[in-house]
């Protein structure tokens, strides 16, 4: 049975919700920028955005928009701080049902999963199957369908007030991947298809969950119908692990019909299978069944980046503690794999 939002309309915009969901928004960012000048006049701000909420008046405000180069070029879209206060809001409620029916190997954006847990499955797979199959969908954020991820979500939910500030959030990031996005056809098509609303932000917390709505039959699909049961998901990245080679090239086919449905293509020239000894790229390392190491572009982007907070550092642009907090995070991340001579020769010049 399909498990639905119990929640209606009017939990999103309570007040007990609103203030929780400014308390996530603002984690980590209070004290600068949009965060402070909401917090500063906060019952205000509350108070304006629930009585927009309740007489369905809200709109969502314009993104801010700038690129990050790394591993390549990606658009990251930010909305204002109160539209993420709404979209906290609104998945502190409908999230709860969609999280019961996720699969146990699906890592991102998830309470408990994460990157690291998703190395350890990988590795794991990896020592007790000959062969994988490495993944990943091409232009993903751009390719999702509007009409697709809105029949999806509103299976599960069925408050019509709730359907309408999902349909107004997702209608908001019509258009800002539109140069992100090459032009796919799939069966049936006619020429009007290029005009089909499709795009997330990337960015957005309701982006991160809803592409995890939208894979979510996706991957029931190679648990059940294919009988994969080694399967594990990171966003668009995925791996399925097995000890024939001719049973990983067959579920190749199988996946590629299946995402057509979903109007999604795989980028098939990196969807191959290989021996499990071989090692795979995954999430920004290299996994071998005995060790893990970083990609060699991470080391350079991470030394790169260091070298530019400590040149803002010493001529005092920048405070030690978010230096550290840089640090920190980093070795935090990279102590995954064996990266010990790694880490000694990026830090060893460090001098605060």
């Amino acid at each position: 049975m399909i498990s639905r939002v119990r929640g209606c309309y009017s939990d999103v915009f309570r007040w007990e919700n609103l203030y929780a969901a400014f308390l996530k928004a603002a984690r980590g960012k209070r004290g600068r920028g949009p965060a402070a000048e909401f917090e500063f006049r906060l019952e205000d701000n509350l108070v304006k955005l629930q009585e927009e909420l309740a007489s369905e008046s809200y709109h969502p405000g314009a993104y801010v928009h700038f690129s990050i180069h790394e591993p390549k070029e990606r658009l990251i879209s930010a909305a204002p701080f109160r539209d993420r206060v709404v979209h906290h809001a609104l998945c502190q409620v409908i999230e709860p049902a969609f999280e019961a029916s996720f699969i146990r190997h699906s890592y991102a954006n998830r309470v408990g999963k994460g990157t690291h847990r998703a190395l350890d499955a990988c590795q794991s797979w990896m020592r007790s199957h000959r062969f994988l199959l490495s993944c990943d969908i091409r232009q993903f954020f751009p390719s999702i369908d509007h009409q697709i991820l809105l029949q999806i979500l509103f299976r599960r939910v069925p408050d019509s007030g709730i359907q309408r500030l999902i349909r107004r959030i997702v209608q908001s990031g019509i258009g800002v991947l539109k140069e992100a996005y090459d032009m796919a056809y799939f069966p049936g098509d006619d020429l009007f298809a290029v005009n089909r609303p499709r795009g997330l932000p990337i960015g957005n917390l309701t982006s991160q969950f809803w592409a995890n709505c939208c894979l979510n039959e996706f991957d029931h699909f190679v648990n059940r119908e294919l009988g994969c049961r080694a399967y594990l998901r990171y966003v668009d990245d995925f791996l399925l692990f097995a000890d024939s080679k001719t049973r990983l090239w067959k579920w190749r086919e199988a996946i590629i019909a299946r995402l057509a449905r979903l109007r999604l293509t795989l980028h098939l020239e990196k969807a191959q299978v290989r021996p499990a000894g071989e090692g795979v790229r995954f999430l920004g390392f290299v996994v071998y069944p005995t060790h893990r190491l970083l990609l060699r572009r991470k080391g350079i982007h991470y030394r790169r980046r260091l070298h530019r907070l400590l040149q803002a550092y010493r001529w005092r642009q920048t405070g030690r503690d978010r230096l550290e907090a840089s640090i920190r995070g980093w070795i935090n991340h990279v102590r995954y794999a064996d990266t010990w001579g790694l880490r000694r020769s990026v830090l060893k010049g460090v001098r605060l």
